[in-house]
């Protein structure tokens, strides 16, 4: 009868690649690093993840679900659609230091095929994201609820960018609410 492992078996993996991945980005990150750092044997990372696509796409859903968490924070932090978005802005920009940016994007940059899997993955949660924020964006008193979402999310995307790196986190996170600020009150 063969052993199962424990779901804390599961965990140590993802946690190990998911500080992995993001240190170094995906395609740089070989396997026996993951089972090196996971102290695991390779047939049990295998058992958990049958392929490193698989991992990448587990990776992929934990900073999912940490977007979710940011998106309930700013919706409970605030009372109107218009604070809640510039909430949204201010949670993102707080979660930027000692980062690399943002896991999704930065894994977007390394799988360019629109039809491998990880890319699917990620263009459909960028598209649920947008969805979530254009129904706040629709509970504004704006007349173009798309524009809106573009702009916040061109806000959101900035500060993942390397500006941050020149300007300061700080600087950059308190100068993208500000601009969010004006975009949500115009």
């Amino acid at each position: 009868m063969a052993r199962r492992p424990s779901p804390q078996t599961r965990e140590r993996i993802l946690d190990a690649a998911n500080d992995l991945f993001d240190r170094y980005g995906v395609h740089a990150v070989g396997m026996q690093r993951i089972i090196d750092e996971a102290a695991c044997g390779k047939n049990l990372l295998y058992r958990e993840f049958g392929s490193k696509d698989e991992l990448v796409v587990a990776y992929l859903e934990r900073g999912g679900a940490e977007w979710d968490v940011k998106f309930a924070r700013a919706l409970a932090a605030a009372a109107t659609p218009q604070e809640q978005l510039v909430e949204l802005v201010r949670v993102v920009g707080a979660g930027l230091p000692g980062t690399r940016g943002c896991g999704l994007r930065n894994t977007l940059a390394e799988y360019p095929d629109p039809d491998h899997p990880v890319h699917r993955f990620i263009v459909e949660h960028l598209e649920k994201v947008r969805g979530r924020l254009h129904d706040l964006a629709a509970r504004t008193p704006t007349a173009d609820p798309d524009r809106l979402v573009d702009r916040i999310l061109l806000i959101i995307n900035g500060l993942y960018s390397p500006y941050t790196v020149i300007a300061g986190e700080g600087r950059a996170a308190a100068e993208a609410v500000l601009l969010a600020r004006e975009i949500v009150s115009a």
